[in-house]
């Protein structure tokens, strides 16, 4: 049914690529009264707001560095200046590894090549973890989450609005085999949801995660140039034989943003192709 985002003004920290960015268009396509695109890039992020506005809905870019409190702030500032309300918060922002730039595919070879080489040997790259990669992926992945979801649940609860909070945790979240940081982040991207989904269900404030499974965006990009031998059996893992698209995890952010999912908190939805079937 069209216009499931009628009248409604959505926030979109990583909005500038991927998974922000398509879900952005849904939202646009859907009838949205307004999108904030919140990203740490500039020239992504207003080409999201370009593509956004071509689709006739208003937009508008925000700087965000997903660790600061202050930016966070700011982007809901940027929301009420442009559109006079919030109503959806998606936090798409998150980084792989410490030193994850988006579109930067040589960093993400360089990262999946080290990762192969330990494939037989993973307690090396465990135990030569640094203190500071650790820090810089939950920095991003989950203190970013937490701050924007404290700061645009306190303007609904201010106001007294109800609302619509999605996180993007991960299949990885559920995992013990992976790059441990990520997992550790998307593992409490997962708990800070339910915890809350929770607390702020009384303000009519519902909080939902969407744990994707591995989708076509840049920070997959390296995984389909494995080897053969390795690209087989990570690909048979997947019941459905495929990588997702970034429009089939927006579908997944329409549903919970709309008003079709309004008994929906505290639920972590994994659209991954049938990995968890098991």
């Amino acid at each position: 049914m069209p216009g499931r985002m009628n009248g409604k003004v959505a926030l979109i920290t990583g909005g500038g690529n991927g998974l922000g960015r398509a879900t952005a268009l849904r939202f646009a396509e859907e009838g949205a009264a307004g999108i904030v695109i919140a990203d740490l890039l500039p020239d992504p992020g207003q080409e999201s707001v370009a593509l956004v506005q071509a689709l006739g809905v208003p937009a508008v870019y925000c700087p965000l560095d997903a660790a600061r409190r202050q930016d966070n702030e700011a982007m809901v500032a940027t929301a009420l200046d442009h559109f006079g309300q919030i109503d959806v918060l998606l936090t798409a922002a998150g980084v792989s590894h410490g030193g994850y730039r988006s579109g930067d595919l040589d960093a993400s070879r360089k990262r999946l090549a080290e990762r192969i080489d330990h494939v037989a040997s993973p307690w090396v790259p465990f135990l030569d973890l640094s203190v500071d990669e650790f820090q810089a992926v939950l920095d991003v992945n989950l203190t970013g989450t937490l701050l924007a979801v404290q700061a645009v649940a306190a303007h609904l609860v201010l106001v007294e609005r109800p609302g619509s909070i999605i996180t993007v945790a991960s299949i990885m979240a559920r995992s013990d085999t992976g790059p441990v940081p990520y997992n550790v982040s998307k593992a409490g991207v997962w708990m800070l949801t339910k915890i809350a989904a929770r607390v702020l269900a009384p303000r009519r404030i519902r909080v939902n995660a969407i744990g994707p499974g591995y989708v076509s965006t840049n920070m997959t990009a390296a995984l389909t140039e494995m080897p053969p031998d390795l690209l087989g059996p990570f690909m048979a893992a997947i019941p459905m034989g495929r990588l997702g698209e970034p429009r089939e995890i927006a579908n997944t952010a329409l549903f919970l943003a709309s008003d079709e999912s309004s008994y929906f908190t505290g639920e972590l939805l994994h659209p991954d192709g049938g990995f968890f079937t098991g």
